[in-house]
């Protein structure tokens, strides 16, 4: 088994690198394609599902919702909620809509992959042979098209500020953008925390109101852990009760 396997996976792993649940599987599909274990092919299809509800998560739309309510969606099922999130089923030509339906038939044929061959999640026999390496081969290329396939569409999408769970640096041209045109004027108030006036080019000021730990905890988390701890060492301790 080569990590060379997984160049799609690896991109869009990298891409939410503070993704925890996605970055726990994609520690255990490189944890068991160093084992050649058939557990891979378990680890692909978690990371098929997890790509496919983070898109879901990012982009659905409140007032039309696409998010499943279910726990027990279908593989399938997920990718065409996610295809449909990305606005990829609107395009009408015919050649990319047979290649949207080839990636649902990939799809498939990972969940059957994993059924078959999944050892960690469905308890198989102890004396079960292992899969061919091509069949795990197979399973971890068909997860790395439909990973790469929906990554690529997603990254031409522009996340909405208000929902997203992007971080900062992922609106890089737009922050340039209001740094270049606003400023700020701030005072401190008396609780200890700031009065931050937001001038706009078209002149209007929005007033915001940030506690020490509201400013902390969005600018700098290492500094907000280290308050955090500061303080919790500076609370006098409760009195026992007699």
């Amino acid at each position: 088994m080569s990590a060379d396997w997984t160049p799609g996976i690896r991109a869009f792993c990298t891409h939410w690198s503070h993704a925890p649940m996605l970055q726990q599987t994609f520690a255990t599909l490189e944890s068991e394609l160093v084992r050649d274990s058939d557990a891979c092919i378990d680890a692909a299809k978690g990371l098929v599902e997890c790509a496919c509800r983070l898109i879901i998560e990012e982009l659905d739309d409140p007032a039309s919702p696409l998010k499943p309510t279910r726990s027990d969606v279908a593989l399938g099922e997920l990718l065409g909620l996610a295809t449909r999130a990305l606005e990829l089923g609107e395009i009408r030509d015919r050649a990319f809509a047979n290649l949207i339906r080839e990636h649902n038939k990939l799809a498939d044929a990972l969940r059957v992959l994993r059924n078959e061959g999944g050892t960690e999640s469905h308890g198989k026999d102890g004396f079960v042979a292992k899969l061919p390496t091509h069949h795990r081969r197979a399973a971890i290329l068909a997860a790395d098209a439909i990973i790469t396939f929906l990554f690529e569409a997603y990254l031409e999408r522009e996340p909405y500020p208000v929902l997203t769970l992007e971080p900062f640096e992922r609106f890089s041209e737009g922050n340039a953008l209001i740094d270049a045109h606003s400023s700020l004027v701030a005072e401190a108030d008396e609780e200890g925390g700031l009065l931050v006036t937001v001038r706009r080019p078209n002149n209007e000021e929005i007033p915001l109101a940030i506690s020490p730990a509201q400013l902390q905890f969005g600018v700098d988390r290492e500094a907000y852990k280290l308050a955090l701890n500061a303080c919790r060492e500076a609370e006098p301790e409760e009195e026992e009760v007699a």
